[in-house]
């Protein structure tokens, strides 16, 4: 069976366990160029139902922000597996607080950190300036088959 759901303006138990996974999603700024140039991003979702991932304060992310305060960001589930993906488009907000405790939940979540090489990569994002990248979800599409 599949569903295709645009009229939804919330995160599904089932859109949050996709999101719960080690899959990347792919962010676009609406403040990008044309056209669009998605990124590759870690995210969570939010126990508020929004979607947030980490970034430098002066990042192409927050930089894109400032020129338009929207975004979207895709996430599918792998080859292999049934088609699945769940999109959340809405207004993003630039946090600065709990940036470097979110980039400490998402290394746990997408590397080995048992592994010196990658220990020693969040311990250099932990030394710079975060912020948290909140969307804010205004429609969210879901596709599975």
């Amino acid at each position: 069976m599949d569903t295709h759901d645009t009229t939804r303006e919330t995160l599904t138990a089932a859109d949050r366990e996709l999101l719960a996974r080690p899959l990347h999603g792919f962010l676009t700024g609406a403040g990008g160029p044309v056209p669009a140039q998605p990124r590759p991003v870690w995210v969570e979702a939010t126990e508020d139902g929004a979607v947030q991932l980490f970034t430098g304060p002066e990042s192409l992310h927050v930089r894109r922000h400032r020129r338009d305060a929207r975004a979207t960001v895709v996430v599918a589930a792998p080859a292999g597996e049934p088609e699945r993906w769940v999109s959340v488009t809405g207004p993003t907000t630039v946090e600065t607080d709990g940036a470097h405790a979110l980039a400490r939940r998402l290394a746990g979540r997408y590397w080995d950190l048992g592994d010196p090489v990658r220990a020693g990569q969040l311990a250099e994002i932990l030394a710079g300036d975060q912020v948290r990248l909140v969307i804010h979800p205004q429609r969210v599409r879901r596709f599975s088959f």
